[in-house]
């Protein structure tokens, strides 16, 4: 999937310093329930490899964008789901369809990996964020009511999921 000037790839090791500084320059409570990255913070680790992450990046190279889609659990029973653990576009790129196309690329890659469902949790405040899920056919499936407690407030957990199928 592609936007004019932008394509949609599997993230490289290489790719880990720039992905680092985007994280960083995106991070934002209206999304984000971890602490903000640290400078020098590494972006993978054993948990985190290139191979879970899409980036999209523009005709010259530069990652505007990721997303994260993993297995929720290892459990073979779990198997047929993928979750988006993360998605991030900078700044000067929002407004262009990078998350969408992000989104996207995320349901083909997890229906080429044999998955019949993919979900997603996203704050109750991040409005835009929701609209965006929505749009693109995913369903509130269920609601954490003031799950996590951050800068003093509660916020609900949405959790978000689209069939596969069809």
């Amino acid at each position: 999937m592609t936007v004019p000037e932008i394509r949609i790839r599997e993230a490289a090791w290489g790719d880990e310093r720039a992905l680092a500084a985007l994280d960083r320059a995106t991070w934002s409570r209206l999304h984000a329930v971890l602490p903000a990255p640290a400078p020098g913070q590494p972006f993978y680790d054993e948990r985190h490899l290139p191979e879970h992450y899409l980036v999209a990046e523009t005709a010259g190279a530069e990652l505007v964008g990721y997303l994260r889609l993993v297995p929720p659990t290892p459990m073979a029973c779990h198997a047929h789901v993928r979750q988006i653990q993360g998605l991030a576009v900078a700044g000067p790129a929002r407004g262009r369809g990078v998350a969408r196309a992000l989104l996207r690329a995320a349901t083909d890659r997890a229906r080429a990996e044999g998955a019949t469902r993919i979900t997603l949790r996203v704050l109750g405040h991040n409005a835009p964020a929701r609209a965006l899920y929505a749009a693109e056919g995913f369903a509130v499936e269920g609601v954490l009511p003031g799950e996590f407690l951050l800068d003093g407030q509660f916020v609900d957990d949405v959790l978000m999921g689209r069939s596969l199928l069809g």
